[in-house]
């Protein structure tokens, strides 16, 4: 080390000292009494400091070097910042900062926090529901609570536990259509029902026994949708002929045809208190028609591909529809245009239905289930669990769902929870192939303690509750879990 680096770093020690002790020259007089020393005066500290420097100064000189005058301490460097304390040893508090600090308001939001609660915050805490809440009732820092929206803490989500419904069983199978049944509908009455299949033919049954009654032709090509007036002798059917038709079943022949349909024409759908009827198809279009004038009313075009289920309710909005571009689309009755559009599935709209007390409904896709609350359409929850192409749906007033797929199987819910308590598989008629596992259509009867499902068999199945089940020989197989609000 040169003579020059060691000078520099005994004046860099020189300073460090001075400013570090600079304040400890002179102990508290209550330290001195504690220790029963005398207190120590300034012009002694003075004076060690003066034979200290002088000593380091003979040792430089000894050593070969120039003589070191003595430093005026009120000529060292003042090293100063912009906090208010020292941050790290070489800044020097002046008498402004150490007399006068300045505190942060963070520092005495902190110090407040960490008080014990007051009775109003306690309070506070027991009637709140949020972080935001408690401060706003309390009193305590309200500019910082209404700024704050990441403190809101939400409320604990409950799942609702499922009710009880007994096991579904099949009760009767009926046969007479040669093609694949692909629509249903049951009369106001309960005394009968009607199907349509791709024999081109309209059959009417009776409920009670399943025998057949009578056998509309008139379509040219597969029945696709079927709907019985509540207030008149009319029965609509619709199909791929493109033709949608009104019966007289008063002299069971047709009176009325509607014409505007650009291809198949896949549901149909009454108005509950309108003499009004709905249509969709394959032209990507729903059209609206006056039941008596046959004229068309509207046509709610706005999906990019076929419409596949139609469905009309008394309060708006008064017409559903699903596309099998995965959307689902809300439409203002009066005015023809969309109230609102619902993206949520990735995969074809297939099927809908409404429940029949409630303000709600339900839609299902190859993916899933869901659950929606009118009229804005909100989302309420999935029915997660049938893994199948989902083409039929339908609930009655008893909240049991029931979802039919393309491969046969079949799924019962409940309307309030999602949960699913029976899933199971067709029953394929024998001289049918396996493939013809298939439910394309289903309805509960006006009672809702039958349910009655079209499939790909050819056949009508009426299934209905085991009346020999109780809660204890088929209890729930449920546990809470945690919501999973997924779209």
């Amino acid at each position: 080390m040169t003579k020059g680096s060691e000078f520099c770093l005994r004046i860099k020690l020189r300073v460090k000292i001075h400013d570090e002790y600079e304040d400890a020259k002179e102990l508290p007089r209550a330290l001195l009494a504690l220790q029963g020393g005398q207190k120590r005066t300034t012009s002694q500290a003075e004076a060690i400091s003066s034979d200290a420097a002088t000593n380091d100064t003979s040792n430089l000189s000894a050593n070969g070097g120039a003589a070191l005058t003595q430093i005026d301490s009120n000529q060292l460097p003042q090293i100063s910042g912009g906090h208010a304390y020292p941050s790290a040893p070489g800044v020097t508090i002046s008498e402004d900062n150490a007399m006068e600090p300045q505190v942060s308001e963070s520092s005495i939001q902190r110090l407040v926090e960490n008080l014990p609660p007051s009775r109003a915050q306690q309070e506070a805490a027991k009637t709140a529901h949020g972080v935001v809440a408690i401060r706003q009732k309390a009193g305590i820092n309200a500019t910082l609570a209404a700024t704050s929206g990441s403190l809101v803490r939400r409320q604990t989500p409950r799942l609702t536990k499922p009710d009880w419904h007994a096991p579904w069983k099949l009760m009767r199978v009926i046969s007479g259509h040669l093609g694949w049944v692909r629509s249903i509908a049951v009369e106001p009455g309960n005394k009968w029902f009607v199907t349509g299949a791709g024999d081109r033919t309209i059959k009417i049954w009776d409920l009670a026994s399943g025998t057949l009654r009578l056998t509309l032709t008139g379509h040219i090509s597969t029945v696709r949708g079927l709907a019985v007036s509540p207030r008149h002798p009319y029965l609509f059917s619709c199909g791929e002929d493109k033709m949608v038709k009104c019966w007289d079943l008063e002299q069971n022949k047709v009176i009325r045809h509607y014409h505007g349909h650009l291809s198949g024409v896949y549901s149909l759908s009454l108005h509950p208190t309108l003499d009004i009827l709905a249509t969709a198809g394959r032209d990507a279009t729903a059209r609206v028609w006056d039941m008596r004038t046959k004229q068309c009313i509207h046509v709610l075009s706005g999906h990019n591909t076929t419409v596949a289920d139609v469905k009309c309710q008394e309060a708006d909005p008064q017409v559903l529809t699903g596309s099998m571009d995965s959307t689902i689309r809300l439409w203002d009755l009066a005015a023809g245009k969309t109230l609102s559009t619902l993206t949520h599935h990735k995969k074809s709209v297939r099927a809908l239905t409404l429940h029949p007390t409630e303000f709600t409904f339900a839609s299902g896709s190859a993916d899933n289930i869901k659950q929606w609350k009118c009229p804005e359409g909100t989302f309420m929850q999935n029915f997660e669990g049938h893994r199948a192409i989902i083409n039929a749906l339908t609930v009655n007033a008893d909240n049991v769902l029931f979802s039919g797929a393309d491969n046969g199987s079949m799924a019962f819910w409940d309307w309030k929870s999602g949960y699913k308590f029976q899933s199971m598989e067709t029953t394929v008629q024998p001289g049918s192939l396996e493939s013809e596992a298939g439910i394309f259509a289903c309805t509960f009867d006006r009672t809702g303690l039958r349910l009655i499902t079209c499939e790909a068999d050819k056949t009508i199945k009426i299934w209905k509750e085991d009346p020999n089940a109780t809660p204890e020989t088929h209890p729930i197989d449920w546990k809470p879990s945690l919501i999973r609000t997924r779209f």
